[in-house]
């Protein structure tokens, strides 16, 4: 199976399952990446994601080109006709928090796969590369959106421009990742800090995604002013209620999402 998917305590494992491809992404792997993200969403009971790859060499390096022919249909018939195709970061845009479990490569549309996912840990053999101005061609899942927007204008153009791979380390300097651990350890790490997120009070988790999410784009005023709608929001909710219970009773809340 080109992709993997199982659940554990809350947290759902997504396995980009092609490591003799370097887990580059074809159509029918694309097609399941979608399913496993509208099966993410529609299950209460998951509450985090993992998603990392198979093997050690590669997280994902992109388009698998060799199984990935352009598209018959013109430009205009893919904007504005019928059959669309799905965006490789279709389903993304959820409000349960993703983590990116990056073990070995991330290429191109790969490193794009990381980038829309809201927390980056690597392994130690990690590298990273939107290569794309080296074959006359751009990073079209994002990358030049949210590249400069994680690190910073200077450090995303000089990746961007150059088409340069950066090592973990230099990841980590950057802020292009949180962490960096050992390959044995990626996704033990990346798995104990879903639990975590898990244990927390779903709806409020999410809707701290949604506000980071929607406000980055919004004038500072703008977003204190949503930031404090969804406060009033959340303020009457079950959740809210029992987790003040539980800190009054020196107990682990219990939460429900409601």
């Amino acid at each position: 199976m080109p992709l993997l998917y199982e659940v554990r305590e809350g947290v759902a494992i997504i396995t980009l399952n092609r490591p003799e491809a370097m887990n580059s992404i074809d159509p029918e792997t694309r097609a399941e990446l979608r399913a496993a993200w509208q099966r993410v969403a529609e299950d209460d009971a998951v509450r985090c994601v993992v998603l990392t790859g198979a093997g050690e060499k590669a997280f994902c390096t992109g388009s698998d080109l060799k199984k990935t022919m352009p598209p018959k249909e013109s430009f205009a018939q893919l904007t504005f006709g019928q059959a669309q195709p799905g965006h490789l970061l279709a389903g993304m845009e959820m409000d349960k928090p993703i983590i990116g479990a990056v073990n070995g490569y991330a290429m191109g549309g790969g490193m794009e796969l990381a980038l829309a996912c809201d927390v980056r840990i690597a392994s130690e053999n990690a590298h990273f590369a939107l290569s794309e101005v080296r074959i006359g061609s751009i990073p079209g899942a994002g990358g030049t959106q949210h590249l400069p927007r994680l690190i910073g204008r200077s450090d995303a153009m000089l990746m961007l421009l150059t088409g340069d791979r950066v090592d973990a380390q230099e990841a980590l300097r950057t802020g292009l990742v949180s962490k960096v651990v050992p390959a044995a350890q990626l996704l033990e790490t990346a798995l104990a800090i879903a639990a975590r997120i898990a244990l927390n009070a779903p709806l409020s988790v999410r809707a701290v995604k949604r506000l980071v999410r929607e406000g980055s784009a919004m004038p500072l005023d703008r977003a204190l002013a949503l930031e404090s709608y969804v406060f009033g929001l959340l303020r009457d909710t079950e959740d809210r209620i029992e987790g003040r219970r539980a800190f009054q009773e020196k107990r682990h809340p219990i939460y429900h999402g409601r």
